[in-house]
């Protein structure tokens, strides 16, 4: 420790523990009388270095100091402690800002209490903060001030107040602390602010030269801009003088070329001239003018304004007269001049001319070779489709060969003027071969006719589906073609119009669309073919619907098929009317017949097929009656409506069977036809629609069209579900029921000699399994592998309803429980090699019977039923547990009810 100048110990570790520690003088005083008045006579304590006196823990007070400083120390240690306290707030304030504020809650109580309350509050550092931070940025002194405590005399008051110094004192002491804590931080600080100070000082020398590098370089900078500044505008200058004297020259030359070219007739060079002209600058001319040379460029352009109007005469005339002799040369010759001359609207109208002159005559020429074509040709049939193909790819071939002229010469976006003059033209041939189509097809009296003959119920006044055949193909061939060439038109203005609209606006864009859009949809060719599609769909639908009335009529059965031929000639019917209108390539056209095809399929012939199945299976001899009836009265209306009679309409029994099981297979492979055509549409559709017929909508449109087949071949398919149910309740039922009721005179309450017996000469099941084997035989035969099995199933369940009912009106024996279940065992078996189906879950039942019935006690039960049965579900109710436990005639009653399940 060292002594400084004023009497105070200095530790060299640093300024804030001396702050917080300041050593007394010698006679100052140390304990609790640090802050109080002392009382004469008291004896001074010696100075000690620890924390603050406090009370002794058995409540006593120590007794304070009678001494009294003198006042020189006073003074000393108040001047030390001011100077110490202001230079650790100087080191605390760098460090203030990182750590969060303190509130202090008293001030600093001197070891002397006078020395203490007359020093005066200590000011904030240079940084604005203080050791101890207090509020409003200083710090706070004891709330007794010296006055208040020399005028205390009664010793409550002088407790009190010194109580309060003695907390305050306590405050004191803490947040001195809690800043010596944070002594190694501070030092850090301290010390790296030392060793940046030399950097500082470097830094602050190099910045002021950098400053005026800086200065300097702008000053420099803004003398060179200027003078670019001034360069650029001496430059423009003499740019627009260079343009200005070539503007001259070029128009003088231009006025020297055009005449030297019209004098030789070379009418692209002048053409280029003029447009050398047409393309400078109108603002030089005009000061060109103004200047002393104007009388000149007067002259000039007097001249170049008189060949202008010169060459523009000249070339429409050189052009009307190439036209007329056909030369295409000449023609494209002077249709490259005319956007030479600003003259691009005219040029085009005239261009245009010339080729829907030449459509014309080719589209006239193959029209009266098609009318004068014999009809044993065999592209007969499709003639005047063939006509419409001819004039679609003439003009298709136009497009293609003259579309690089008309961008080059003519710039992109000028092709859908090129292409409206050509579809004006192509409306007027299509409408004349359309009316030629009508005239030599007689298509109007056939759509009239066949709209008559579909109100009438008379067969001879019905016109002959096969009179339609043709026409209708000849028509969706038209169709098909019309659109592809729409297609193709629709393909190449919009890929010009992308080129043209580039840089256009989304307005624009929006408004070359919809001129695209009327064209194409507003055309005589568009709405000619709606209306002959219209017309087709009436006509195509009669064909459809009189052709399978026909193939219903004309059904044949052959012994080696499971169905007749109605059913693959219906569907090929279908699927032909379906195909044809999927050829035509309109969507709303293929929608409409699939929907009549529909229709056609659930209403028609679903119904036939069902009137078939309710006739009924005839296994009965009075249901062989009633068929027979009903087979005879529907023979006599039939003969009373021809006028004769054909007793071979009656069906046989056998017969009758026969068309049973055929319809039954006819509605199982409608269901399947049905499937398979929806797939085949599917596919054939998506690629239709990937090659661009359509958009969104359309797809919309077809998945709707074609989820509808899906409720018809559910309808189908109930049917048959109908007819199988009738069939095992016709044939199957009545035959299986007599055979089960059997098991009812085979007693199983039987003793081991019988049982014996029962195993060399089985009793019952071997027999129901040959009656089986011999009922479904017949059966396997003439039905499908689907229906089979599912007519196997069917029977299934009945054998194992049925077999349960004459069970529980049984009663058995131990070992005619045994012989149940060895029986239902030899059951199971056979009936799982006749089908494919699972037939196990459907004798659990019987299998938990025979279970129950081989028990040997009561009780035993028990160990299968409950949290014991494992594995195993039971079907049967307690309820019915019981009811078969009272089949064994050696179980009590009594033993039975006392279980508890």
């Amino acid at each position: 420790m060292r002594q400084a100048r004023d009497g105070t110990e200095r530790d060299p570790r640093g300024l804030a523990y001396n702050a917080a520690h300041p050593t007394p003088g010698p006679n100052v005083t140390t304990g609790r009388a640090f802050g109080a008045a002392a009382r004469p006579g008291t004896r001074v304590a010696a100075p000690r270095r620890k924390a603050p006196d406090r009370p002794p823990r058995d409540g006593s007070r120590r007794r304070e100091g009678r001494g009294r400083p003198s006042q020189p120390s006073r003074a000393r240690f108040s001047r030390t402690y001011r100077k110490t306290a202001r230079m650790a707030a100087d080191s605390v304030a760098p460090s203030r800002a990182a750590r969060p504020a303190l509130r202090p809650r008293g001030s600093f109580q001197a070891r002397d209490a006078r020395a203490a309350l007359a020093a005066p509050p200590r000011r904030p550092g240079p940084t604005g903060s203080s050791l101890l931070p207090a509020t409003a940025g200083e710090m706070c002194t004891s709330t007794l001030s010296l006055e208040h405590l020399r005028a205390l005399t009664e010793l409550p008051d002088l407790e009190a107040a010194y109580g309060r110094l003695c907390r305050e004192e306590g405050e004191t002491r803490a947040e001195l602390e809690l800043l010596l804590e944070q002594r190694g931080v501070l030092e850090g600080k301290v010390a790296a602010l030392h060793r940046i100070g030399p950097n500082l000082q470097l830094i602050e020398g190099d910045a002021q030269q950098l400053g005026g590098t800086i200065a300097f370089t702008c000053r420099l900078a803004e003398n060179v801009s200027s003078k670019v500044r001034q360069l650029d505008l001496a430059k423009n200058r003499l740019y627009q003088a260079i343009q200005r004297s070539d503007d001259i020259l070029d128009l003088q030359f231009c006025t020297d070329g055009v005449q030297a070219a019209l004098r030789n007739e070379d009418y692209e060079q002048a053409a280029a001239h003029v447009h050398r002209y047409l393309s400078l600058d109108k603002s030089v001319i005009e000061l060109s003018r103004q200047g002393q040379e104007g009388t000149i460029t007067d002259a000039n352009l007097k001249l170049l304004q008189e060949a202008e109007q010169q060459l523009k005469t000249i070339v429409t005339e050189k052009f009307n007269v190439a036209m007329k002799q056909e030369d295409l040369p000449q023609v494209e010759r002077f249709f490259k001049i005319f956007p030479l001359l600003g003259l691009h609207d005219e040029g085009l109208s005239n261009f245009s001319r010339y080729l829907c002159k030449q459509v014309a005559n080719k589209a006239e020429e193959n029209l009266q070779l098609a009318l004068q074509t014999d009809p044993t040709d065999r592209r007969y049939a499709v003639l005047f489709a063939d006509t419409l193909t001819l004039l679609f790819e003439g003009i298709a071939r136009i497009v293609e060969t003259h579309q690089p002229i008309v961008e080059t010469y003519y710039g992109p976006g000028r092709l859908y003027t090129l292409i409206k003059h050509l579809q004006a033209e192509c409306d007027q041939q299509v409408e004349k071969v359309v009316e030629k189509f009508i005239q030599q097809r007689d298509y109007r009296r056939q759509f009239q006719h066949v709209q008559s003959s579909a109100m009438r119920s008379a067969a001879g006044e019905k016109i002959e589906p096969r009179e339609l055949d043709p026409i209708l193909t000849e028509v969706t061939l038209m169709n098909t073609r019309s659109e592809l060439y729409l297609r193709f038109i629709r393909r190449r203005i919009t890929s010009d119009f992308e080129v043209g609209d580039s840089m256009a606006s989304e307005e624009v864009k929006q408004e070359h669309q919809k001129c695209l859009d009327k064209l194409l949809h507003n055309c005589f060719l568009s709405c000619a073919m709606q209306e002959l599609i219209g017309y087709y769909i009436t006509m195509e639908e009669y064909f459809m619907r009189e052709t399978v009335n026909k193939a219903v009529a004309m059904d044949i059965y052959e012994k080696s098929q499971l169905t007749s031929s109605m059913v693959d000639d219906v569907f090929y019917i279908v699927k032909k009317c379906i195909g044809r209108a999927l050829s035509s390539s309109s969507i709303d056209c293929l929608c409409a017949m699939i929907n009549h095809s529909i229709t056609e399929l659930e209403s028609e012939f679903r119904e036939i097929l069902s009137h078939k199945l309710r006739l009924g299976f005839p296994a009965t001899p009075f249901q062989d009656f009633q068929r027979g009836v009903t087979s005879a009265v529907s023979i006599m209306q039939s003969s009373l409506q021809q006028g004769k009679f054909d007793p071979k309409g009656i069906e046989s029994t056998d017969e009758a069977k026969q068309s049973f099981l055929v319809t039954l297979n006819n509605v199982e492979a409608c269901s399947e036809n049905i499937m398979t055509l929806k797939k085949t549409l599917e596919s054939d559709c998506s690629e239709l629609l990937s090659q661009g017929f359509g958009g969104e909508q359309a797809r919309l449109k077809l998945e709707s069209c074609l989820s509808d087949m899906d409720a018809v071949s559910r309808k189908f398919r109930d049917l048959l579900q109908e007819g199988l149910n009738e069939l095992n309740n016709s044939a199957v039922k009545p035959q299986v029921k007599p055979w089960i009721n059997l098991f009812l005179s085979v007693s199983h309450n039987i003793e081991e000699e019988e049982f014996n017996d029962y195993e060399a000469n089985d009793p019952w099941v071997q027999q129901f399994i040959l009656n089986l084997e011999q009922q479904m035989g017949e059966f396997k035969a003439g039905l499908s592998p689907v229906i089979y099995d599912s007519l196997t199933s069917l029977m299934t369940s009945l054998v194992a309803l049925e077999l349960e009912k004459v069970v529980l009106k049984s009663t058995f024996s131990r070992l005619g429980g045994l012989q149940f279940d060895k029986e239902l065992r030899s059951l199971i078996a056979y009936l799982t090699t006749v089908t494919t189906w699972t037939i196990r879950d459907k004798f659990a039942r019987l299998s938990q019977m025979a279970t129950i019935l081989n028990l040997e006690r009561v009780t035993e039960i028990l160990d299968y039923w409950g949290p014991n049965s494992g594995p195993l579900t039971w079907c049967l109710t307690p309820a019915e547990v019981r009811q078969v436990l009272a089949l064994r005639m050696d179980f009590r009653t009594e033993d039975i009810k006392r279980l508890r399940l």
